[in-house]
């Protein structure tokens, strides 16, 4: 497959400047040549998930936020662990799309990088298989105590962590290329 895969990624932490944000924006720069990247912007504005409003016409947000989906070849997913489990906002703009089913074998990449981070880990992990997301071992990263490695100029500065990185690009590429092969 040629040309740079869409990839839209969401940060699990609604600080501006945020760890996850900037080990986004090192991937975006180690992965320029393959992944056309698009920061997801809009988690702090999803409405809390009410299935009363999950209709046909649910609000613009969502409609926004799934359509963004749909139209990326994969996601990707950093994100930290809040009091042992995922970010509220996180999980609550996955739960919206749920029954619409966007993430429906849709390549994910999920990178949890935190101070241990194991639980959110885990629990987002299961999320994420039980909604079909295409998520093989390969595309799963934990990285703990990752302030000590990602730097705020975006830069990842632990040589271990870096290596990780790459191998999680290049087997996410993998996972979209075979994904693409296979709806030709």
């Amino acid at each position: 497959m040629t040309g740079r895969k869409k990839i839209l990624a969401i940060s699990g932490s609604t600080r501006q400047n945020s760890t996850n944000l900037n080990l986004i924006k090192a991937i975006k720069h180690l992965s320029a040549d393959t992944f056309d990247i698009t920061i997801f912007e809009g988690l702090s504005g999803i409405p809390h998930f009410n299935p009363d409003l999950d209709t046909n016409i649910p609000p613009k947000n969502i409609i926004d936020f799934r359509t963004q989906i749909k139209e990326a070849d994969g996601i990707l997913i950093c994100t930290p662990e809040y009091a042992m489990g995922v970010p509220g906002t996180l999980k609550n703009a996955i739960d919206w799309a749920v029954s619409s089913a966007e993430f429906s074998h849709k390549p994910v990449a999920l990178i949890t990088a935190s101070s241990q981070g194991q639980k959110a880990h885990l629990s987002l992990l299961e999320t994420l298989k039980i909604i079909e997301c295409d998520i093989p071992d390969e595309t799963q990263l934990l990285i703990s105590f990752v302030k000590t490695k990602v730097t705020d100029a975006a830069k990842i500065s632990d040589a271990e962590t870096l290596e990780q990185v790459k191998k999680l690009i290049d087997s996410f590429i993998k996972t979209i290329n075979k994904k693409n092969e296979l709806s030709q």
